[in-house]
């Protein structure tokens, strides 16, 4: 039934902003001693392990792309209005890696051989590489000596969110495609 495949979207939406913005006001805080080591790495939205993604993996995995994509878009908006100022630069940053991450998860789940793990492994590698892209167009060329270790930094993290993802989507598939209601 469809209302209750966009009430579950909207729940799922409701839960990836919390889960962006709890993630953003706990890493900034904790993050926050190392600004003059990481500086602007830290300054532009600090390192975050990329909760909110797991839901779009979750989405992605059930639901399907269009769905994924739009719950992304809609995530960054609203993350954009209420946490970091829409059209800031973390706003910029957050939708140039969003796009990209979700363009290499779409392909790489297309290709035979790559586990929900591996997706969101490229996902986050994907994401790291948009956040430069609009780091170097703001910043300059030498924003790119960040770019190994932010590689570094996200591939476990998308370890870990492939993991959460995988274990949520054997536990919830059932009640995310139940349309009895």
């Amino acid at each position: 039934m469809q209302t209750k495949r966009l009430t579950m979207l909207a729940i799922l939406l409701a839960a990836s902003v919390v889960l962006n913005i709890v993630e953003r006001t706990t890493m900034a805080a904790l993050t926050q001693p190392f600004v003059a080591i990481l500086g602007p790495v830290v300054g532009a939205g600090g390192i975050r392990i990329g909760l909110a993604n797991v839901v779009i993996l979750l989405i992605l995995y059930t639901y399907g792309t269009k769905d994924a994509f739009a719950l992304l878009l809609f995530r960054i908006i609203i993350v954009g209005q209420l946490a970091i100022g829409l059209f800031s630069v973390p706003f910029f940053t957050s939708l140039v890696g969003g796009l990209i991450s979700f363009t290499l998860m779409i392909l790489f789940k297309k290709l035979q051989g790559f586990s929900l793990i591996s997706v969101s492994i490229v996902g986050a590698v994907g994401h790291v590489l948009g956040q430069i892209i609009v780091a170097m167009v703001l910043f300059g060329l030498p924003i790119l000596f960040y770019l190994p270790a932010m590689i570094l930094i996200s591939i476990p993290a998308g370890i870990f969110t492939g993991k959460l993802a995988e274990r949520l989507l054997i536990n919830l598939k059932p009640a995310l495609q139940d349309t009895s209601l």
